[in-house]
């Protein structure tokens, strides 16, 4: 998703991109405020306070995090720390939080909210963020009241359900413009055609559990999509009618394929073949390194998803 991420900030002229690093992108907007409402793939968009160096492998080391120079700009609120450590440490993540939040507790005069043992930090805190990847370390403000992947719309769920952050990458790679028909065959809550909704694209999705569609309903009530209770692999939809698919099929993990893709999962592939129009897209969510049968893939994006290897394959009709 970095790369991802990174991608999006040069294409829409967000920002500078300066690093690319573990679940991080650095980047220097001209405009802060705008960059972090129009990041859409990213998980989270904060602003950065220091990027400290010649940070080592001992608890000694800790107390470089503590330079952060002038903090006279930042909130003056309870706060809580997160922390990422990239390798191999003689200290680990509740250390380091509790070392920047003691520090910046003092410094800013408000009361800090450890994590340590997986304590939940009370509502209203304003979360730093402190990610560790070599001798370098990176200590954010989140300065939203709560990270960027939790979108308003997501009011209800089903199992399975798309991190929006992916979905929106997913959107951007098929290349959805203004009165494509956009077609979700496995629509599930409607994450993806949700996040295309922006688009001007005419929106279909297609689920045959009953439950997947009344959350999609929920979560995009007023959004004018148009949601079939229908079998992926038996979609009643004329031939080549469809402009760009979104696809995050099951995986056989929370959700099982059922309906005519449990007897035979390849069903899926020809009946999108059948749908799509020959010069339209695929972007598929593919388990590890799944084929995809019957396509010509464009490009592979690996991924991670719920802490599984997973591809987002772009895929066009193969000629002939």
């Amino acid at each position: 998703m970095e790369i991802l991420v990174a991608s999006e900030i040069r294409e829409r002229g967000l920002g500078h991109v300066d690093l690319i690093g573990h679940r991080e992108v650095h980047f220097t907007s001209p405009d802060p405020a705008a960059a972090t409402r129009a990041l859409p793939t990213a998980d989270d968009v904060l602003l950065v306070a220091a990027v400290l160096h010649g940070i080592g492998h001992t608890k000694d080391d800790l107390r470089h995090l503590t330079e952060l120079g002038d903090l006279s700009w930042a909130p003056r609120r309870p706060l809580d720390v997160s922390a990422t450590v990239v390798g191999a440490r003689r200290f680990g993540r509740y250390d380091v939080e509790d070392a920047v939040g003691a520090y910046l507790s003092s410094v800013l005069g408000v009361p800090y909210h450890s994590r340590r043992g997986g304590v939940r930090p009370p509502p209203g805190t304003t979360s730093w963020r402190v990610t560790i990847e070599g001798k370098r370390a990176t200590v954010a403000v989140r300065q939203a009241d709560r990270p960027a992947h939790r979108r308003d719309y997501k009011r209800a769920s089903v199992p399975g359900t798309l991190h929006p952050p992916v979905a929106a990458a997913m959107v951007r790679l098929a290349g959805v413009g203004r009165g494509d028909v956009v077609l979700d065959p496995c629509c599930g809550a409607g994450t993806l055609l949700i996040e295309a909704s922006s688009t001007g694209a005419r929106l279909y999705g297609a689920d045959r559990d009953p439950a997947a569609l009344r959350a999609a309903r929920t979560n995009a009530s007023g959004l004018g999509l148009r949601l079939l209770h229908a079998d992926a692999g038996a979609l009643p939809l004329r031939a080549g009618g469809v402009d760009r698919i979104l696809a995050n099929p099951p995986w056989e993990r929370q959700v099982p394929a059922r309906g005519t893709l449990a007897a035979d999962p390849t069903r899926l592939w020809s009946e999108l073949r059948r749908v799509l129009h020959p010069s339209g897209r695929l972007v598929a969510l593919l388990h590890g390194d799944a084929p995809l049968e019957g396509w010509h893939p464009l490009a592979r994006h690996p991924i991670r998803v719920a802490g599984a290897e997973a591809t987002i394959v772009v895929a066009a009709l193969r000629s002939g």
